[in-house]
C-alpha cells in the first residue's frame, strides 16, 4: 500500500455534502474567494460621487471615483492528530475505518465548532465595528414586533430583502410558534393524521433553528470548543449573507501507515481545517442581533 493516503482528496465530495447537510451556518459560506496570500482576503470596494445637475450649455459634471480595498486576515487554524493501533485496524477495511473516524470527528466536533466559531466571530466583529445588540427579552407578546423592528432598519439601510435569515435558538423557535396574533397555516399530514406546525420563515426569511449551545458570544478553543467562562447567549440573528465573508482556506487530512512514521504500531490519522469568518465593514448594517443581558 502507498506511504500515505490522502483522504481528503478521496473524501472530498462527501465532506463538502456533509457540512452542506449539517452544518447549520453553511449559508454564510462564500463560495468563491481571492486569496492575495496564504492567509489575507482583499474585499474590494468603490467609492464615488453622485449626481449633479446638468448644464445645456454643453461638457458634464465630472466627479471622482476610487477603487479601495479591505484586508481581512484569517485566524482558526485548527488540527488534531489521532493514534490507531496496528490490531485495531483490518489492512482490507482501512478506507472504512478511515471513513468512520473523519464521519464521527466531524459530526461531533469539527462541524459543531464552525457553527460556534462563526456564530459567536459574527457577533464580535459587529461589536468591533460599533454595533448593539438589542438586550430586549422576546417573548410571545413582543417577538414578532422585534423582528419587524429589525426588518424595518435594514429596510432603511437599504439591505437587499431578498436572501435574509434568521438565526434563532430552540426557545426563540417557540416563541415565535406561540407568538400573539401570529397567523399560523397547519397543514394536514398523513391523512389527517397530525398537524405540522413548523414555522420555516417569516416574511419571506428563512428560519434557521440552532441548538443553543451554538448561539454564545464567545468560546474556548484550548480543547476542542466549549463557550467561554463571560459568553451570553445570542438569542436571534437577522443577517443577509452578503454582509459577511465566511470561508475556508486549507482542508488537509491524511492516514499514514505503519513504517512510514516513528510514533509506534500503528496508523497515524492527522486531520487539519484553517477557516474564518469576517463581517464587511461596509455591510454591518445587513445585521441585527439579541443577546442577553
Amino acid at each position: 500500500m502507498a506511504n500515505t493516503i490522502n483522504y481528503a482528496t478521496q473524501f472530498e465530495r462527501q465532506l463538502k455534502q456533509k457540512y452542506k447537510r449539517e452544518s447549520l451556518t453553511s449559508a454564510l459560506t462564500t463560495e468563491k474567494i481571492k486569496f492575495v496570500n496564504a492567509n489575507t482576503v482583499k474585499i474590494p470596494y468603490l467609492e464615488m460621487g453622485g449626481f449633479k445637475d446638468h448644464t445645456r450649455n454643453g461638457g458634464f459634471n465630472r466627479q471622482s471615483v476610487s477603487n479601495k480595498f479591505m484586508t481581512k486576515t484569517l485566524a482558526h487554524d485548527r488540527d488534531v492528530e489521532f493514534f490507531v493501533d496496528t490490531m485495531d485496524v483490518d489492512e482490507s477495511n482501512l478506507a472504512v475505518a478511515a471513513a468512520n473516524i473523519t464521519n464521527t470527528f466531524e459530526e461531533e466536533h469539527a462541524i459543531p465548532e464552525e457553527d460556534c466559531y462563526r456564530i459567536s466571530k459574527l457577533h464580535n466583529d459587529f461589536v468591533a465595528l460599533g454595533e448593539t445588540p438589542d438586550t430586549e427579552v422576546p417573548t410571545v407578546e413582543n417577538v414578532l414586533k422585534l423582528y419587524d423592528k429589525y426588518m424595518k432598519e435594514m429596510d432603511e439601510e437599504e439591505v437587499p430583502a431578498e436572501g435574509r435569515l434568521l438565526y434563532v435558538t430552540p426557545d426563540v423557535e417557540e416563541t415565535i410558534k406561540n407568538a400573539k396574533d401570529v397567523q399560523k397555516v397547519f397543514y394536514l399530514n398523513g391523512g389527517g393524521s397530525g398537524f405540522n406546525r413548523a414555522v420555516r420563515s417569516l416574511d419571506d426569511v428563512n428560519i434557521q433553528k440552532l441548538p443553543s449551545s451554538r448561539m454564545k458570544t464567545a468560546y474556548n478553543f484550548t480543547d476542542g470548543c466549549v463557550p467561554g467562562e463571560l459568553a451570553k447567549q445570542i438569542n436571534m440573528i437577522l443577517v443577509h449573507p452578503k454582509s459577511v465573508l465566511a470561508c475556508d482556506k486549507h482542508s488537509y487530512i491524511k492516514l499514514w501507515a505503519p513504517g512510514t512514521h516513528t510514533q509506534g504500531d500503528g496508523y497515524l490519522y492527522q486531520m487539519r481545517k484553517y477557516w474564518d469568518l469576517f463581517v464587511i465593514d461596509t455591510r454591518v448594517k445587513g445585521i441585527k442581533m439579541n443577546v442577553a443581558e
